[in-house]
């Protein structure tokens, strides 16, 4: 599994950890839901359980469960905005199709 933070997606983790003050990373997952089967999540973590993966990268920490592992091969977190829009975007090489809203996708 290789997870890659574009700068704009590390120092906004870093930035809302800081504002929160304190945490270990982000937990990135994927939870069962919507017209495709299965959606991202992710939450502030602040204590590591037994099966969490800790991925680190720009000064950044990502930290995945065991479980979700197999839902990505090659990772890319990126930040964007887009007019009044803005958001963590997800790049996954395992990824083989979205739904229309782009709120779910399918493995």
């Amino acid at each position: 599994m290789k997870l890659t933070l574009t700068d704009t997606a590390a120092d906004k983790i870093k930035s809302q950890l800081e504002r929160r003050g304190n945490g270990l990373g982000i937990r990135v997952g994927v939870k069962t839901t919507g017209c495709s089967g299965l959606a991202y999540i992710m939450e502030f973590v602040d204590e590591l359980g037994e099966f969490d993966n800790v991925f680190e990268d720009k000064g950044a920490s990502v930290i995945i469960d065991t479980k979700s592992l197999v839902y990505f091969e090659d990772l890319t977190i990126d930040y964007q905005k887009r007019g009044l829009n803005e958001g963590f975007e997800f790049i996954n090489s395992a990824e083989k199709d979205r739904c229309g809203c782009g709120e779910s996708f399918t493995v």
